[in-house]
Order: C-alpha cells, then structure tokens, then sequence
C-alpha cells in the first residue's frame, strides 16, 4: 500500500509550498466533555467529572502543509480535529484561523467560515445518505452556502468535483445512490462533496481506515492531487503511522490528549526519541519480517482520560519512567498485582494478606500509607515492600519514583518523588515531552 514516489515522497515528504505562513495556530488548547453525576451530587455541589479529551495542545499549521494527528485509540485525535473545525466544544484555548480567533464562535458566526473549513470523516459509508444520490450529495453544500447563481452553474461545479475526484465520466455517477458505488469510490464522493467548495484546510479523519488495503494508496494519491491542484492544507488523523509516514510532512505523537512529540517525518521516524514514538515506529509492520519478530510495544492499554495520571500520562507504560514521571498510589498497586501474578500460591496468599486490600492503596498526593490490619505488623508490611524492590525486573519502574519506606503508628508510609509536567522541549528538529531530555531532570533517570 505504497504511492509511488511522485506521488509520496516527492510531495508529501518535505516539498512545502513557497507561502507557507501559519494559516492555523493553536495554543494551549483544552476540550473536556463533563459526565452527568447523579442528582444527589449535583444538589451538594460536587464537581462534576470530565473526560480530557484534549488536554492542552499547542501547535501551528502552515499553508499547504500536511500535518499527521497520530495515537492510539483514545488519544484525543479526533476530538482535537473536531475542535478545530467547531464541531466540538472548546473548553480553554485558542485557534487562530487566519489570525481570526475561531475557538467559542457561534455556530452562526461559525457558519461563515465553514465554506474554507471542511472535515472528511472515518466512514464513507456513513457520511452519506443513503437515500441520496451523489449529485444531490455534492451540491448540497453549495445550495446550503448559497455559492452558484443558477442552475447551470450549479450542475458544473458539481461535474467539475465529481472529475477533480476522478469519478468520470460524471454522469455515470450524478444519479446513482451510495449503495452502488465501491468503498473507494465512495470516500472520493466524499471528497468531491468536501472540495466543492473550495476550502483551505481539510481535516481529514482517518480517511482510509475503512477501505482495502488496494484502495488506500489511491485515496491517498488523489488527496496529494487536491493539495496541489487546490492548494489544500491537511489535519491528517490516523492511528497508522506507516500512511502518515507516506503522507505527511510533519507528525504530531498524541497521548492521551496531549502532543508527546512533534516534528518533521522523517526525523520522526529517523530518530524518535520519546518512548511511546519509538513504541509505535517499531510496531510498523514490514515487508518479509514474519509476525513472531518480538516488537517493543507498550504494555497495557490507554489509561483512563477521566483521571488521566500525574506528571507524565505515558509512565505507567514507559520502559524509561523514572522518579520524577508522576507515580501514584495505583502504581504501588499495579505493581503488586504484577509481581503477585508471578508468584506461587501459597506466596500469594501470604504478601496479599499481609498489604489488605489494594484498592486500598489508591490515595491522593505523594505519601501513600499501607495501613495495618488484623494481626499484620508495620514491619511485616516494610519487609515485604522491600522485597518485593530487591527483586523488581528492570522493566519495573514504579521504584525508581520511591523516595523512602518508613514505618508509622498505623503502617507503612511509602513516600514518593513530586511529579512533573513534562512541556514539549526541543531536540534536534523536533519538541518531545519527556523528562529524559530536560537537563535538569534527566540526571536522575540512573538513580534508584
């Protein structure tokens, strides 16, 4: 699933345009979505939960540049692409179109610039009705937007938008309904009903995810091709680094809202540098190498964006994690249940009854107690959480953010480092958000 080389690397790999200002800047950009809690905490006044799913997100967007949004499931990918657009609820922040704060417009307000800012969603599918033809399709935005005069002009735009997209010839496709056309075909109806207006920036959300395999390299050729011949600037979402690789001229890394690593792609993918790049970048399937090749990935999944974790999002994950990254009580317990699963049974029994109850050990701030219980003794509690230190595997770094083990009137204290909001640093071309590159902390990444 590679375009050719004119295609993709001659255009989308580092050919940018000779004006290319910021057409978009955006600066600490939040969206939250509030949970609904029940009626009794809404009565005493409880603060309401919130997913983050943006989470202060800084960049800018050049003209004719193509931009790759890139992240797991849950990364906030999308919802930063809707924000950009209006389409979802900015929370704090700026967007800056053009110089013009577009972040908290009215929707009618809104509505002036949408003309210049269009959005191509996941399924093609599903973005068209299915009960309507695809000329009735493309000519929607130009009735609803009132750009042609007559009839006549109305009918060649869309003719030209169904060519541009290389639905030819046009009237093959003017009557025909979605259901009858290929999923490639589709997505470049999609596209025509996108670019008929002529727009600026196109926020692309994971356009080809939907489509075989044989059909993505030419959706992806045909995005290059509206870039060039219309002078298209890109938001490119995907969860697929390989096409953002082909497709992109810089990469932004999201983690859980927030932008781990920026930068031009192919120093990304030459030299990624924050752990969770160097993750994804050896995930990239490759041609020939077998699928038993043992790939680095991130152990666990994506940590709740509800109560994301201190300091660092990435550290419960990180192979590199080390005292300043944010570790919390869930850590402690997250390491326990690890090591206990390694265990015996009788072992089991034993280190479990001795801790208690590890939801237990989910506390706030830096001084996590393990509280005695029943005929368990503080210093039966402090010689099993110093084992359980001595013989941690490398890979276990919850112990490198331990401070001290101490004994107390009613347990052990296990005192942790302050954690750090790690802020996008630069290092070469590129800005990573890792403790391991700020000068100040990285000094600490070989204590223990």
């Amino acid at each position: 699933m590679r375009p050719d080389a004119s295609a993709a690397g001659g255009r989308a790999a580092g050919n940018l345009p000779a004006d290319s200002g910021p057409l978009l800047e955006v600066a600490n950009l939040t969206v939250h979505f509030a949970l609904r809690g029940s009626a009794l905490s809404r009565l005493l006044g409880r603060r309401q939960a919130a997913v983050k799913a943006v989470d202060g997100v800084s960049f800018t967007l050049g003209r004719g540049e193509v931009l790759g949004l890139v992240g797991e499931s849950g990364s906030g990918k999308t919802s930063l692409g809707r924000a950009l657009l209006g389409l979802a609820p900015v929370t704090s922040g700026s967007i800056r179109y053009r110089g013009q704060e577009i972040a908290g417009l009215s929707e009618r307000r809104m509505r002036r610039l949408r003309r210049r800012l269009q959005m191509v969603f996941q399924d093609p599918h599903a973005a068209l009705n299915p009960s309507m033809t695809i000329g009735t399709a493309i000519a929607h935005p130009l009735r609803i937007h009132r750009v042609t005069r007559s009839r006549q002009e109305l009918d060649a735009r869309v003719r030209d938008a169904l060519e541009t997209v290389g639905l030819v010839p046009p009237e093959r496709f003017l009557h025909q309904l979605p259901a009858n056309l290929s999923g490639g075909q589709k997505q470049r109806a999609v596209l025509a009903r996108a670019a008929v207006l002529e727009p600026e920036l196109l926020v692309a959300d994971e356009p080809v995810s939907m489509l075989d395999m044989s059909v993505r390299a030419k959706i992806l050729r045909l995005m290059l091709d509206l870039r060039d011949r219309l002078g298209l600037t890109y938001v490119y979402i995907t969860h697929d680094l390989a096409t953002a690789k082909l497709f992109c001229h810089r990469v932004a890394i999201l983690y859980l809202g927030k932008i781990v690593e920026i930068g031009p792609t192919e120093e990304i993918f030459a030299e990624p540098r924050h752990p969770y790049t160097q993750a994804l970048v050896k995930a990239i399937p490759e041609p020939g190498v077998t699928s038993d090749v043992r790939r680095d990935l991130p152990r666990g999944e994506v940590p709740d964006a509800v109560r994301p974790p201190r300091g660092c999002s990435f550290h419960p994950r990180c192979p590199k994690a080390f005292a300043p990254c944010g570790w919390e009580g869930r850590d402690l317990a997250a390491t326990l249940e690890t090591r206990w699963a390694a265990l015996p049974p009788d072992a089991y029994e034993s280190e479990r009854r001795t801790i208690g109850d590890l939801g237990a050990l989910d506390q706030e701030g830096t001084h996590i107690t393990v509280r005695v219980h029943h005929e368990v003794e503080p210093s039966d509690i402090l010689t099993l959480l110093q084992r359980a230190r001595d013989e941690a595997a490398p890979d276990e770094r919850f112990w490198h953010g331990v401070r001290e083990l101490r004994i107390v009137e009613h347990g052990v204290v296990v005192e942790l480092h302050d954690p750090v909001d790690p802020v996008l640093l630069r290092a070469g071309r590129a800005e990573i958000a890792c403790h391991l590159y700020d000068p100040r902390l990285a000094s600490l990444a070989t204590a223990r």
